[in-house]
């Protein structure tokens, strides 16, 4: 192994970014990610095309990058502009009884495409992988998958204009035959997706590889995911809503660790006679210890949830938010932060969380508004399966 590898394989060791594990010994290299990913850079003048095509002022993560790499977006912006519509698709996997500001930021961001481009948007729950990956029972994911549903409606999606789905409800029928096409295709046609143990239940004496990093001992359930969350890019999955329009376009809006996914089906889709789904990607809602890596569930330290007091919200924040100031009130007057928002010494770190805690509690408390006026019937609602007569309105 030459230096130039040996180099590469310690700063990959250094930062880990997969839909499982995102970490870093320092802040998350995001045009490492670019290049190691192969999406490309969302500039400038794709953001004005946004607003000249919408008739909208950009959205605020926009304007601030918090949605910075893309792929293919160009070719929707394209389509758009002759007059074809396209669906929008994004998702959840619910694993926690509540939503934490991190899971809110690809919503906010999908609600604002919903109504600039009007367009349908599907919204997957993955209550099966989650049964699988945190064992939790399947009533217990399926609770959590409307819990968590009731969330998401709260961000102010349009009811006519959007179909939320469970894994467990919905994956069935029609767009399980695609699901059984890409486990049965992909080990023959993508070599460097080895599926080709999704039919032992240990994959014992062989080692899938590529992407997803799966092993001998990872369970079948979770070798076999990747597809179940891929098919909904693929407009004939949902024929209640997109009979007769296989050329319908798809764009998800995802965080940037969701990427293997898509890049798996994107290879697919054209085998298969579908438009590869274009991919509008965000940075991570960094943990409150800093941007080493994001906020988790797993980790409620780490989080400022949407069912946080505001009191919970300060407390957080003065006890386990990264704030960049120096050890001494008199070193930060001199030398400043190593934060840009307040890098010139300006400010002092406890006017800064104290700013920070107004901002999130405002956020938070705006939220729970909404989510106290979500009933259980607006959730049938949006989960049955019916048409959307006028979801291209």
């Amino acid at each position: 192994m030459d230096k130039n590898e040996e180099k590469q394989r310690e700063e990959e060791r250094e930062q880990v970014v997969s839909p499982w594990e995102v970490s870093s010994s320092g802040k998350i290299d995001y045009d490492k990610l670019i290049d190691k990913f192969g999406c490309q850079r969302l500039d400038q003048s794709l953001v004005d095309r946004v607003q000249r095509l919408t008739g909208r002022p950009p959205h605020v993560f926009l304007r601030r990058g918090v949605f910075f790499a893309h792929r293919d977006l160009n070719d929707i912006l394209d389509a758009y502009e002759k007059g074809e519509k396209f669906y929008l698709y994004t998702g959840r996997g619910p694993s926690s009884e509540a939503l934490h500001l991190g899971h809110l930021v690809p919503f906010m961001f999908t609600k604002y495409l919903q109504d600039a481009f009007k367009v349908p948007l599907v919204i997957q729950l993955t209550d099966d992988e989650k049964c699988m990956w945190k064992n939790l029972s399947v009533e217990e994911s399926q609770r959590l998958a409307r819990e968590n549903a009731k969330d998401i409606i709260a961000c102010g999606f349009d009811v006519t204009k959007t179909f939320i789905f469970s894994d467990f409800d919905y994956v069935g029928g029609h767009i399980l035959s695609y699901i059984f096409y890409l486990v049965l295709v992909l080990p023959k046609i993508m070599r460097k997706f080895p599926l080709q143990c999704l039919l032992q239940e240990h994959g014992e004496g062989c080692e899938v590889v590529g992407i997803f990093g799966f092993t001998g001992e990872d369970h079948i359930g979770k070798v076999s995911f990747p597809p179940v969350q891929a098919v909904p890019s693929f407009p004939s999955s949902f024929p209640h809503l997109f009979s007769g329009k296989d050329h319908l376009r798809c764009l998800i809006p995802c965080a940037i660790d969701q990427d293997p996914y898509f890049r798996m089906t994107r290879d697919v889709a054209p085998r298969i006679g579908y438009h590869k789904p274009a991919l509008i990607e965000s940075s991570f809602f960094p943990a409150l210890q800093g941007e080493t890596g994001k906020m988790s569930a797993s980790d409620p330290n780490s989080a400022i949830y949407v069912t946080d007091s505001a009191k919970a919200i300060k407390n957080k924040i003065n006890k386990y938010a990264f704030s960049g100031g120096q050890e001494s009130v008199e070193l930060h007057r001199k030398l400043g932060a190593n934060l840009e928002e307040y890098g010139a010494g300006g400010m002092l770190t406890g006017e800064v969380k104290q700013r920070l805690a107004k901002v999130l509690t405002e956020l938070v408390e705006r939220h729970q508004v909404a989510r106290a006026a979500v009933t259980d019937e607006m959730v049938d609602a949006f989960m049955a399966v019916r048409p959307l007569p006028n979801m291209f309105d």
